[in-house]
């Protein structure tokens, strides 16, 4: 039976997106760069559908990546989504024609023809576009099912050869009925039966890590995040007390977060768990460091010598766990060689030296954040720690914009720990995916008690989101706003105005640097 959906990978930043929204309907795929697919067309029995994705690439360019004509014989359904629609209409002698400007966000198109993949979709339905490159002339054989608001064609389809085209990228949660869409296509078009389910992942992981690892010992970096204590518990399923778990306090914490963490999982892991501060090497490294880039690598270069320092002292210890997840991977280096551009290197991905002593393991790097808060209630982790809102591993060195010192993160820490209290206190904290502040490299002028201040200001930072690979700030009211600046100004003298960030991302990132 066939039950897999192929993703061919152009170098789309949504590629994994694809993915997730595919394994939400219980549906197995599997993601391959466009130059890495040549030993598929050996063994296609489990393939039900092919999947071409955007990618940052104009079709009119000689270098571009290109189509690989063998998936025409297959006799597969096919989706290209942006880059591969344009691919598809390229293949078909279609007419391509370059914009003169993007179009880019949120548009609402009209759908014009009968769709198959349109099926269930309302006449008018607001969808994410993100493309330089449009459609002039359909190809021959296939039927214009939609246009946008500048009638430029949004999609297309050939219903005999079941081939289909999307300008715009329905993996993406501002497409309203993208979920549709890909299920018509998974469901309808290519007639998936066979589901795949969540916990099987969790299962064969378990399974492959008893077998590879059995008898050696692992050191896991546990920061107290979900997506490492997932990955701790994982792995403690898997090979026990041969789990070390290291928890390194680099001086860029949260308010008290080293104490909160040693409670927590001291009682779990017991003499297997162990912290080490190395705050003042940290420190001491990132000393007039300005540049972003420059302080995840010093980061993540210095998590890995401490690492390889505890590894000697417990002895005999040839790997080492971290909680990776994929949207780290994909802001970092391409995933599997693939052609995804870099946006930033996480400290954990890009910020690695290139000469290590331990072997990485890294069991979540094809997940994304709702994923794992899933693994972890199937691990029967506190529900306190799985809804904890992501902290990066370089912590608050990337909230304090310009160069660190003991100054900076000991104001940032205060501001932060009033701005969080607060979220929770309301009841809000939930609601909202990531809520931080930063601390911003000038001061402005106020007045307090009718004296005047010269003073920092800080950012408050809070979105909202499903995978982390898109977001939205948070709407708070008037009076949450009110309420917080006023808390804040109040308890941290060092600051005297207070900034909310209102951009989503794209364009934006959650973290500032």
């Amino acid at each position: 039976m066939s039950d897999t959906i192929l993703i061919i990978d152009y170098g789309s930043q949504y590629t994994q997106l694809i993915a997730r929204k595919i394994r939400e309907q219980n549906i197995y795929c599997v993601v391959k760069p466009y130059n890495k697919i040549h030993s598929l067309f050996t063994n296609t029995s489990n393939i039900a559908g092919i999947i071409l994705s955007g990618g940052p690439n104009s079709v009119k360019e000689n270098n571009s990546p290109k189509f690989n004509k063998k998936i025409l014989n297959l006799d597969i359904p096919i989706l290209g989504i942006c880059y591969g629609m344009q691919l598809l209409c390229k293949e078909f002698k279609g007419k391509i024609g370059q914009s003169k400007s993007r179009e880019y966000g949120h548009a609402v198109i009209s759908i014009k023809n009968n769709s198959n993949i349109l099926k269930g979709v309302i006449k008018n339905t607001q969808v994410w576009m993100s493309h330089g490159d449009h459609i002039e002339k359909s190809p021959k054989g296939f039927i214009v099912t939609s246009v946008s608001k500048n009638n430029v064609i949004s999609s297309i389809e050939n219903k005999s050869k079941k081939i289909f085209g999307l300008q715009f990228h329905p993996e993406v949660y501002h497409t309203i009925k993208g979920k549709i869409i890909l299920s018509n296509f998974v469901n309808k078009i290519c007639k998936i039966k066979k589901k795949f389910k969540i916990e099987n992942f969790l299962l064969n992981k378990i399974a492959h890590f008893k077998k590879y690892l059995h008898g050696k010992k692992i050191i896991c970096g546990l920061s107290g995040g979900v997506d490492s204590t997932v990955t701790s518990y994982l792995l403690h399923k898997a090979v026990g007390k041969n789990l070390f778990c290291i928890f390194v306090d680099h001086g860029l914490l949260r308010f008290n977060e080293s104490i909160e963490v040693e409670s927590i999982f001291k009682r779990k892991f017991g003499k297997n768990f162990i912290k080490v501060d190395a705050s003042n090497i940290f420190l001491k490294r990132l000393k007039k460091i300005k540049d972003p880039e420059k302080k995840r690598k010093i980061i993540g270069k210095t998590f890995i010598e401490v690492f390889e320092k505890e590894a000697k002292r417990i002895k005999n210890v040839d790997y080492l766990a971290q909680g990776t997840l994929y949207p780290d991977i994909i802001e970092s280096i391409p995933f599997f060689g693939g052609p995804t551009a870099k946006i930033k290197s996480h400290h954990n991905v890009g910020g690695l030296p290139k000469q290590m002593n331990l072997k990485i393991i890294e069991p979540l790097k094809e997940l994304f954040k709702d994923e794992v808060r899933e693994l972890g209630k199937k691990l029967n982790i506190n529900s306190e720690l799985l809804d904890r809102h992501p902290f990066p591993g370089p912590g608050l060195a990337i909230r304090i914009p310009g160069e660190i010192d003991k100054q900076k993160i000991d104001i940032l820490q205060r501001v932060d720990n009033e701005f969080l209290k607060y979220l929770k206190e309301s009841k809000i904290y939930n609601e909202i995916w990531q809520a931080f502040s930063v601390l911003l490299p000038v001061k402005s002028v106020g007045v307090m008690g009718d004296e005047r201040t010269y003073s920092y200001a800080v950012s408050l930072r809070a979105v909202t989101s499903v995978d982390g690979m898109t977001a939205d700030f948070y709407m708070f009211s008037k009076n949450d706003l009110t309420e917080i600046s006023k808390r804040i100004i109040s308890k941290v003298e060092e600051v005297n105005r207070v900034l909310y960030d209102f951009t989503s991302k794209p364009p934006g990132t959650i973290e500032w640097e």
